[in-house]
């Protein structure tokens, strides 16, 4: 049976907190947030099933496991830090992590990238995906952008930027139901649904009194609720930032002019207040601000 070990990242995380006597100091050597650092050493405490600190209000301190447990950790630790890496980089690069729903990174961060790392290649941006309206905590990120109504408690929330909708139909699709030339004509057509994109604010800024969409094909991805209609499983709504190659190339059409003027959700740029310390993040929360206040 194989043996189980402790998770690095939770012993370092265990480390630092002893040494500094606080969470807060040792989230910020490792860049990482507190509640990070938080969950890693819950993680070990459910590991060695004892508690490593005794908490009273925001002073932490070893428990006596705790004591003895951190002698062995600090040898573990030493024993991995000295042993001889010839190819390592003799300094640490400042570096930036960032989480954000795929359609946004595929359309909207990855083409303009670019210019963030030619202005500031001393700074690396390390990526992470996550599922809007599922994945709320910001885990072990510095930055987040979320698209949803933009509450969320004890986090600073600044709005990117909000586009209205409109509904988008491949060619092939249109030509295998009746003529589509007024809103009310969609009664007669397959509506693909998202939880990101409801019908509802959609159908109000039509003028029809139809309730949400309940059967049907439904996805939680942006992206691939575009890819849907590409492929001719329906209609859809999407945006202009995300449509905008896909009507150059004729792969889908818009169906009306009508919009909507202020939809339900929009992007948000999440962050704790105090990575904002960091000049590197700061340096990063800058040019997301200034990229995508017009994007």
């Amino acid at each position: 049976m194989a043996t189980r070990i402790p998770p690095v990242h939770a012993l370092s995380a265990f480390e630092a907190a002893a040494r500094h006597g606080s969470f807060a100091l040792a989230a910020e050597e490792l860049c990482i947030t507190p509640s990070a650092l938080s969950h890693r050493i819950r993680l070990l405490e459910e590991f060695v099933g004892e508690r490593l600190f005794l908490r009273d209000g925001r002073n932490v301190g070893l428990s006596e496991f705790g004591r003895r447990y951190l002698d062995v950790v600090r040898l573990a630790l030493r024993a991995l830090t000295d042993f001889p890496m010839p190819r390592r980089a003799a300094s640490a690069q400042p570096r930036v992590k960032l989480t954000l729903p795929p359609t946004f990174a595929r359309y909207l961060l990855v083409p303009r990238l670019a210019s963030f790392v030619e202005q500031h290649p001393d700074i690396a941006v390390e990526i992470y995906l996550s599922v809007p309206l599922y994945d709320l905590a910001l885990a072990e990120s510095d930055l987040e952008v979320r698209f949803g109504p933009g509450k969320y408690p004890n986090l600073q929330c600044e709005k990117l930027f909000s586009e209205p909708t409109f509904a988008v139909a491949s060619p092939e699709y249109l030509k295998k139901v009746e003529p589509i030339t007024t809103p009310e004509d969609l009664q007669n057509v397959t509506l693909l649904r998202s939880a990101l994109e409801p019908w509802q604010p959609w159908f109000e800024a039509a003028g029809l009194d139809w309730p949400e969409p309940s059967t049907g094909l439904r996805v939680d991805d942006l992206g691939l609720l575009l890819e849907m209609v590409k492929h001719g499983h329906g209609v859809g709504l999407s945006r202009e930032h995300f449509a905008r190659e896909m009507l150059a190339r004729g792969e889908i059409v818009r169906l009306f002019d009508m919009k909507t003027a202020t939809p339900p959700h929009a992007y948000y740029l999440v962050y704790e207040k105090q990575v904002t310390e960091r000049p590197e993040v700061v340096t990063f929360l800058q040019w997301m601000q200034e990229t995508f206040r017009n994007p």
